[in-house]
C-alpha cells in the first residue's frame, strides 16, 4: 500500500485546522469594509460560481437525484447560513471573538451526544474524557483575554443569542452531513449548498443592510483567501473527514481551532499568549488526541 495516501489522510486534519482557523484572521481585515451578510452574500456567489465552473469541465458531475439536492440545501440552511451568518452577525453585534468561540466551543459536546442516537456512533468513557478536556482547555485560553480587558459589554442580547443560534446551526449542519452527505459529490452537492446560501445572505442583506463595499486591497485579499481557502479547501476536507471518521472525532478538531488562531494572532498581530492559555492549548490538543485515538481504534 503506498505511503502517500496514509501521510495525507494524518495531514488532512491539521491542514482543517490550519485553514478554518485562519477565517479568524481573515475576517479581521474584511470586517471594516462591509456589513456581515453583504460580504456573506458575496462569498458565497463567487464560491458557487467556481464551483459551478469546475462542474461544467467535469462532465456528468450534475448528477444529483432530487433527495440529493434536497439534502445539500437542509445542509446549507444549518452549517452555512445559520452557523456562518450567526457568527457574523454576533461579531458585527459587538460579540467579541474570544465570547464567540467560547459559545461555538460547545459543538463537539453536542455532536457527540446527538450522535449516538442519530447516526449510531459509539462513545466511550476515554471520548468524554476528550471532549472534556476540549472544552477545559479552549476555556484555559479565552478566560485570560476575558479577564484582561478583551471583555466587551457593548454587545447586545441579539449577538449573544445569535451565537447560541449557530452553535444549534452547526450542530445540526454536521449531523446531516455525516448521514446524508456519504453519497453526494463534493462538487455538485457543496455548489447547491453555496447556491442556497447565496440566496439566502442575498436576502438578508438586501433587508437588513445598505449593501455598501469598501474595495479595499486588505477586503479583496481577505475575501480571496476566504472564498478559496475556507469555502473550497477546508470545506472539501471536511466533508472528507466526515466520510472517513466519526461526527464526534471530526467534531473534536474544532478545539484546536481557538489555540491555533491565537498562535496566528500572535505572529500577525503580537498577541501575547498567557502561561494558562498555553496550558489550555496544551489540553484541547490532548482531548483531540484522546478522542481521535478511540475513535480511530474502532474503525470510524
Amino acid at each position: 500500500m503506498s505511503v502517500k495516501p496514509r501521510l495525507s489522510a494524518k495531514l488532512a486534519p491539521w491542514i482543517f485546522v490550519f485553514l478554518w482557523s485562519s477565517g479568524f484572521v481573515a475576517a479581521k481585515y474584511v470586517h471594516p469594509y462591509a456589513g456581515p451578510f453583504t460580504f456573506l452574500a458575496i462569498r458565497y456567489v463567487l464560491a458557487c460560481a467556481i464551483l459551478a465552473v469546475v462542474a461544467y469541465f467535469q462532465r456528468g458531475t450534475w448528477t444529483l437525484t432530487r433527495t440529493q439536492v434536497w439534502h445539500s440545501a437542509l445542509v446549507a440552511v444549518f452549517l452555512h447560513a445559520i452557523y456562518i451568518g450567526g457568527v457574523f452577525f454576533a461579531i458585527h453585534e459587538g460579540v467579541t471573538s474570544g465570547i464567540s468561540a467560547v459559545i461555538v466551543s460547545l459543538q463537539p459536546v453536542f455532536v457527540a451526544l446527538l450522535a449516538i442516537p442519530m447516526l449510531g456512533d459509539r462513545f466511550k468513557p476515554i471520548e468524554a474524557l476528550g471532549l472534556f478536556l476540549g472544552i477545559v482547555g479552549v476555556a484555559l485560553l479565552l478566560l485570560p483575554k476575558l479577564f484582561q480587558g478583551n471583555f466587551n459589554s457593548q454587545f447586545t442580547t441579539a449577538g449573544i443569542v445569535s451565537c447560541i443560534v449557530a452553535l444549534f446551526g452547526t450542530t445540526i449542519g454536521y449531523i446531516l452531513q455525516k448521514k446524508t452527505g456519504g453519497g453526494i459529490a463534493f462538487v455538485p452537492g457543496t455548489a447547491v449548498q453555496y447556491g442556497v446560501s447565496s440566496i439566502i445572505f442575498i436576502v438578508l442583506s438586501l433587508t437588513m443592510e445598505d449593501n455598501s463595499v469598501q474595495w479595499t486591497p486588505q477586503f479583496v485579499a481577505g475575501l480571496a483567501w476566504i472564498v478559496l481557502m475556507m469555502s473550497i479547501g477546508s470545506i472539501f476536507l471536511l466533508y472528507s473527514l466526515l466520510r472517513q471518521g466519526s461526527a464526534g472525532s471530526v467534531s473534536s478538531l474544532y478545539y484546536l481551532v481557538p489555540p491555533c488562531a491565537a498562535i496566528q494572532a500572535y505572529f500577525l498581530f503580537g498577541e501575547r499568549i498567557s502561561f494558562l492559555g498555553l496550558v489550555g492549548m496544551a489540553l484541547a490538543g490532548l482531548g483531540v488526541m484522546l478522542v481521535m485515538r478511540a475513535t480511530g481504534s474502532d474503525g470510524h
